[in-house]
This record gives C-alpha cells, structure tokens and sequence, in this order.
C-alpha cells in the first residue's frame, strides 16, 4: 500500500493571476528543504503530491513543519479512481485500527466520478460497517475520521492532519532586513516576516569592547534557529563602536538612545539599498520601552523613507514570549549578555522626544563619516540552519 504526503496549500488558494507563482515557490522551497531525501513531487492548483520512502518520513515530517506556505498535510494512501479499488483499500485499511465510532467525509474533485459525494459517504460508511464489528458512525465527535479525495487519475483515502506553518512561501515577496539585536523581540519579528514571504537579511549591531563576543554568539545561534524556516540567512554585522561612543561623549544622556537608533536606521537603509532590500523589519513593541513611544518611533522614523515593518508592533510581552518559546528562540534571547541597546541605557531616557533636539543633538558631532565607515567595514555570516556550522566571514 503505496502512501503519499498530501499538502493543502489554504491562504495560497485564494490567489488568482498570480497562484502558480506562489505554488511553484512552495514547491521550490521544499525542494531546497528536502534536498538529499530522495523523493518526487507533483503539484497542480488545488494539492501538491511528496513520494517517499517510508524510512525517512519522521525527518521528512520534520523538515516541512518549517516551511511556510503549507496550510495542512496527511499521509495519504493512494489508490485508482474507481469505486471497487476505493473500497477494497478501504476495508483492508480499517481492518487493522481500533475505533469505536467513525465518518466519512468524501471530496469528489473529479466531477466525471459518477458518484456524488453524499452519496459515496453513505456508499464507504456502509462498507466499514459492514467490515467492522462494534462499530456506530458518529457524525459529530467520531473517533476516527475517515477522509477520501476523489481526484482524475488517483484518489487518496487518509484519517490523519497535520497542521503546517501556514503563511506564504519564502521568496513570494522581496527581501527585508531585519534589526536582530539578540533579545526576545526581533528574532520573533523575523519569524513573522519570513511567514509573510519576505526573505530576509540579519543586522546585528556591536560595539566590541563594550559588547561580547558572546553577544555575537549568540546573535548567529538565533539567526540558526530562523534559518530553520529558509535555506540560509546572511548576518551582517556591523561596528558601531564609534558611532556609539560619539554619541554619549557629545549627546545630551537622555538624548542618547534616540539619537543610536536614528543613527541605526540610517545604516540600515544604506545596507537594505547595498543588499537590494526593500524594507526595514525589527522588534519593536508600542510602549515597550522609552524608545518605543509613538512619539519616539515619529522621531527615530525621520531619518528613512524605507518602509519599516514591526511585526509584533501591537503584540503583549507575553504574547511576543510565548512565540519565542513556539520557534525555540527564548531561552538563547535570556542569556545575560548584552547588545548594543542594552549596554548603555541612560537612567531617564527621554519618552517623548523632540524632533527639533533631535536635530541638534545630531549636530554635535560629525557622523556621516561614520556611518560610511560602519556601512564600509561590515561583516557578512553566511549562517544556515541550526544542525548545520555556519561560513567564515565573507
């Protein structure tokens, strides 16, 4: 009995004009995810068809939990589009399962099938009773639910579902870069963004000695556990050890932390424009802290025309947690060592701040160079999933 992974595609069957686009980057994506298992696929609009060997189904399970685009999958035994093979395959199937109550529910895809769908309910639903002894049909909370898609050439009968990853396949929308500053927000965000579609860049800012190694360490082992959802990320990372120590050295302190954020936005434009991305992504929460007021967002905001996506924006802390632990993110973003945001926080950073002292705050010291420098000096990680090492620099 020959089985098959069936895959739903949900949201992607909405689209129109553009559906095959969307199909043909799923199928392209697992493919990438499957490489090395030795299987074939088959699409067309409404389903999407994995051989397998049976031996590697757990890890072939696994690998397409990750991906994004799958609404829900089952393990489906294939058998001919004709009633008499339905049927057999069917009592041989539920012969071997220990159930009380039972439905079926029949999809007939296949309209030249000459029998209706309600029909081959009460058709199938009488087979299993008559094969099957102690056993009562419960339409409302069965035991086991016996589902069956008539389709062209093969149908497919199967009583499991998993639920995928939904969202859209990777690459179905251009590349953002994402703010991965090492805490519990941002690498949510990105897993957010990455289900809307959007590729992404990672950009970790440091300011060694001020910042660890450790820190660094712990930016790429978070960048493994996105990688999960895609192929591979690129880390950038960037030095922000002057921009920073000019800041607190000629900035008003309460000032300091609007004025680093403006000065990272400017990067990240300058690196999303050098690495064709299209937007900024990071983890900011309205309220969270004194840099993200709406009032401070406004400020920090000024300095890019580039589309700035906040992925968990209206999210709670625990709402934004409880994700965390869902990508197996949270308990790297709790080690105790600290970014670029974390390490010198001012004792009253400024909650509303002014745009106009913004402005002269800037004009303390010279920080084009600067900038030029960090965008300049950037280094590049090529960081692939988390059982995988990640590249030297490039």
């Amino acid at each position: 009995m020959k089985r098959v992974i069936l895959i739903k595609y949900g949201e992607l069957s909405t689209k129109k004009g553009n559906r095959n686009f969307f199909i043909s980057t799923l199928e392209k994506n697992i493919k990438n995810k499957l490489e090395g298992f030795d299987v074939s696929i088959f699409k067309d609009r409404s389903r999407m068809y994995i051989e397998f060997h049976e031996s590697d189904l757990d890890k072939i399970k696994e690998k397409l939990d990750c991906v994004f685009g799958i609404h829900m999958y089952h393990i489906a035994y294939i058998v001919e589009t004709n009633i008499d093979a339905i049927k057999e395959l069917l009592i041989r199937l539920v012969k071997d399962l220990d159930f009380k109550t039972f439905k079926v529910e029949v999809k007939r895809s296949n309209k030249s099938f000459p029998i209706h769908s309600q029909e081959m309910n009460h058709l199938l639903g009488g087979v299993v009773l008559k094969n099957k002894e102690g056993i009562s049909v419960d339409v409302h909370h069965p035991e086991l639910l016996i589902k069956v898609e008539i389709r062209n050439q093969n149908s497919y009968i199967y009583f499991n579902a998993y639920n995928g990853a939904g969202g859209y396949p990777v690459g179905t929308q251009p590349k953002g870069m994402l703010m991965l500053s090492g805490g519990i927000d941002s690498p949510v965000s990105g897993y957010l963004a990455l289900k809307r579609g959007i590729p992404i860049d990672c950009v970790y800012f440091e300011a060694i000695p001020h910042t660890s190694l450790e820190a660094r360490n712990k930016v790429i082992e978070l960048s493994k556990k996105l990688a999960k959802y895609t192929n591979e990320i690129h880390l950038h990372v960037v030095n922000f050890t002057k921009i920073q120590e000019e800041i607190y050295k000629n900035c008003h302190p309460n000032y300091c932390i609007t004025i680093m954020r403006r000065m990272m936005y400017r990067i990240m434009e300058k690196l999303a424009i050098k690495y064709h991305g299209l937007c900024i992504i990071n983890g900011e929460s309205v309220g969270q802290v004194a840099s993200q007021t709406l009032t401070s967002m406004r400020v920090i905001n000024e300095v890019t025309c580039m589309p700035v996506l906040r992925p968990v924006a209206c999210f709670d802390k625990l709402e934004i947690i409880s994700l965390a632990k869902k990508i197996d993110t949270y308990n790297i973003s709790i080690l105790p060592y600290e970014d670029c945001c974390t390490v010198f926080v001012p004792k009253h950073p400024v909650i509303n701040p002014s745009l106009e002292q913004a402005h002269l705050e800037e004009e303390k010291f010279d920080f084009e160079p600067l900038i030029e420098e960090a965008v300049l000096e950037v280094n590049t990680i090529v960081v692939k999933e988390e059982n995988h090492e990640f590249s030297d620099l490039l």
